[in-house]
C-alpha cells in the first residue's frame, strides 16, 4: 500500500484504538506513535443484525466490540469533516472493519488511502509498517 508522508493510520479492534502517523515515505512507511482516542461506544444498535440467540450463545458476536467499532468510525468522521488529516488508512480485524465501513462519511472515505482486515493491534510498530508495505 502507497502511504502519503504524514498519512494517519488508525489500528482498531473490538476494544482498542491507535492513531499513528507516517513520518517516513509512501512505500517505506515509519510510524510514529500517536495517540489514544477515548471513545464511548454507545452504539449498541451497531450489531442489531447480530442479535441471534445463536451468536450470542457460541460467543461469535460481542455487541460492545461491535460498538466499540462503531464509535471509531464516528471519532474518524469526525476529525475527517473537520479537516484534522489528509489521508487516512485503517487497520482493523475483520469484524470490526465490516461494522466500522457501515458508518463511514463520505468525507472519511474520501480520504482513506487504503484498508487492512487484520488484528494489529498491541503489535510493534515495525510489523505494522511491515503489514502496510506489503498490502
Amino acid at each position: 500500500m502507497k502511504l502519503p508522508h504524514n498519512a494517519y493510520v488508525a489500528i482498531v479492534d473490538g476494544e482498542n484504538f491507535t492513531l499513528m502517523q507516517n513520518i517516513g515515505q509512501p512505500f517505506a512507511p515509519s510510524l510514529q506513535k500517536g495517540t489514544k482516542p477515548d471513545l464511548d461506544p454507545t452504539n449498541f444498535s451497531a450489531g442489531v443484525r447480530h442479535q441471534d440467540d445463536a451468536g450470542q450463545k457460541t460467543g461469535n458476536t460481542d455487541l460492545n466490540e461491535l460498538a466499540f467499532g462503531a464509535a471509531a468510525a464516528a471519532w474518524l468522521n469526525e476529525k475527517a469533516i473537520a479537516g484534522k488529516f489528509e489521508h487516512i488508512a485503517i487497520i482493523a480485524d475483520p469484524k470490526t472493519l465490516g461494522e466500522m465501513r457501515r458508518h463511514y462519511h463520505t468525507e472519511l472515505k474520501s480520504r482513506l488511502v487504503g484498508e487492512i482486515d487484520k488484528t494489529l493491534s498491541g503489535e510493534p510498530t515495525d510489523r505494522i509498517e511491515k503489514a502496510i508495505v506489503n498490502a
